[in-house]
């Protein structure tokens, strides 16, 4: 997968922006203010962060070399997948799926619901 492909297939998703907040060299995608991918523009192989669930991080870890612990994150919760090959394609979408859907969860449990007001 090319950098082009990746972010086709992230930018595809509702609501994701594009930003550089911690400088040129890392963009990150985020869905309702939330980062769900971070990938360093000038990593070779290519490569992003994406949050994961914890004892599905584990067993992704033993299965592929290409995923690895969270490069500068919390480990238990984001992998860093190598887009070197080791992964197959199918699995690198699903694993920006999940990151996107745990991020989606995450931010519609964390909204205050709105009081309504009744009338009297």
């Amino acid at each position: 997968m090319t950098l082009d492909q990746l972010l086709d297939y992230a930018l595809s998703k509702s609501e994701v922006e594009e930003s550089l907040p911690f400088g040129p060299e890392v963009l990150v995608l985020k869905t309702n203010g939330k980062m769900f991918l971070l990938i360093p523009l000038d990593a070779d192989p290519l490569r992003f962060n994406a949050k994961c669930d914890p004892e599905r991080a584990e067993q992704l870890r033993a299965e592929y070399t290409g995923i690895l612990p969270g490069y500068h994150m919390n480990k238990k919760l984001w992998n860093t997948v190598l887009l070197d090959g080791s992964v197959p394609g199918a699995l690198v979408r699903e694993l920006i799926d999940h990151s996107y859907e745990l991020i989606r969860a995450a931010s519609k449990k964390s909204k205050p619901k709105s009081k309504s007001k009744t009338s009297k």
